[in-house]
């Protein structure tokens, strides 16, 4: 039996070396981090090195990094600033942990265009017409469609306006450039898992810690009383050693992974012309292509895929299960039955020519059972 690929690296990434390696090393530490023995600071410095090495993924200072048990608590912990009022701006695209609000009563959305990009006017507009200090929380790449959202314009935008932008980059880390100090970002959250690094560990990181938050998880003074509760050392440690490894072949990967993905959409459309690609005429993360045909269902596409050898996803791994098409394809105007087919390809470091060929040779078998039942030629 051949063996089976795996195109689904934004649901989760596997394990980088380096992160197993470290998360080894840090199991066979016994200290508390807390502990002032030399047990405990040899904890300590696991835990410390590897915030210099989260802190390093995106420009930021080592002592404004918070550990958080992953992404959702990262962004859910961002909507928690005390310095703000009571409004709260997202985008349309949001991971559903933003949308949900965090403390804020209540929400208010702003829209994107037909490619997922958001509307930095409609934005400007939004907030000239309030008060108060407001708190804007845009992603900076979406995690169905891969669209690089402008951050850096709707900073500049929210800051005229004395308000605090936070982003989400739980799926752009590791990607692309995410320069806390090239955003303007005043709050970004980052996601292990999804750069090769453990599952259960994520950071919000602050451009100045002078930014107050309202802690979610109370208790001792741990992560500078922002975060109670003792370190998760080990995954702490394997955290730190993705980010490093992820920082240092950025480049090479986002071209690698860019010509492999041009193959693959290249593929898909002479295969079957009638494909759409969402999101392709604007900038996108190197590794993700959101794809649907007409009158094709994308729970059957998957397993069909599946029963090839051949992981991918029918969106964000979150909202499985869920009968209600995407909320991002909704909010770019895709029609509701041309949402239910999107199928979600991601690649990664490991991703070869190989693979990709794997999977256009899924999608030939694929599309010529699904896209018949439909009257669509393959």
């Amino acid at each position: 039996m051949a063996e089976r690929v795996y195109l689904d690296w934004n649901a989760t990434a596997p394990l980088r070396a380096e992160a197993r390696a470290a998360m080894l090393a840090a199991l066979d530490v016994v200290g508390n981090p807390s502990s002032v023995h030399a047990e405990g600071r040899t904890a300590r410095r696991l835990v410390e090195h590897a915030r210099e090495q989260v802190a390093a993924l995106v420009g930021a200072a080592p002592g404004n990094v918070t550990f958080t048990s992953g992404g959702t608590e990262a962004n859910v912990s961002a909507l928690s600033p005390r310095s703000v009022g009571d409004q709260l701006l997202v985008s349309a695209i949001e991971h559903p942990s933003v949308r949900a609000g965090g403390r804020f009563p209540a929400t208010e959305e702003v829209p994107v265009t037909a490619q997922g990009q958001v509307d930095v006017a409609a934005l400007e507009r939004r907030l000239s017409q309030r008060g108060g200090r407001p708190l804007v929380s845009i992603m900076l790449a979406n995690n169905e469609t891969g669209v690089v959202q402008p951050v850096a314009a709707a900073a500049k935008a929210v800051h005229a306006a004395g308000g605090l932008l936070h982003t989400d980059a739980v799926q752009a880390a590791g990607k692309i450039p995410c320069d806390i100090g090239a955003l303007g970002a005043d709050l970004v959250s980052v996601s292990a898992h999804k750069l090769g690094g453990p599952q259960g560990i994520g950071a919000l990181i602050r451009r100045d810690d002078a930014i107050p938050l309202e802690p979610l998880v109370k208790g001792g003074g741990q992560e500078r009383g922002v975060r109670a509760g003792t370190e998760n050392v080990a995954a702490i440690a394997g955290f730190g050693a993705a980010a490093a490894a992820a920082t240092v072949a950025l480049e090479s990967d986002g071209r690698r992974m860019a010509a492999l993905r041009a193959r693959l959409e290249v593929g898909l459309k002479v295969i079957s012309p009638e494909v759409i690609i969402f999101g392709a005429d604007v900038a996108r993360l190197p590794n993700t292509s959101l794809f649907a045909a007409p009158g094709m269902k994308a729970e059957t596409a998957v397993i069909a895929f599946d029963l090839e050898g051949v992981a991918v996803s029918s969106g964000a791994a979150c909202s499985s299960g869920k009968v209600a098409p995407s909320h991002v394809l909704a909010a770019m105007g895709a029609g509701a039955a041309l949402a239910r087919g999107a199928v979600r390809v991601s690649l990664g470091w490991s991703t070869q020519q190989a693979d990709i060929d794997r999977f256009l040779d899924a999608w030939r078998k694929v599309a010529g059972a699904l896209l018949k039942e439909t009257g669509i030629a393959a």
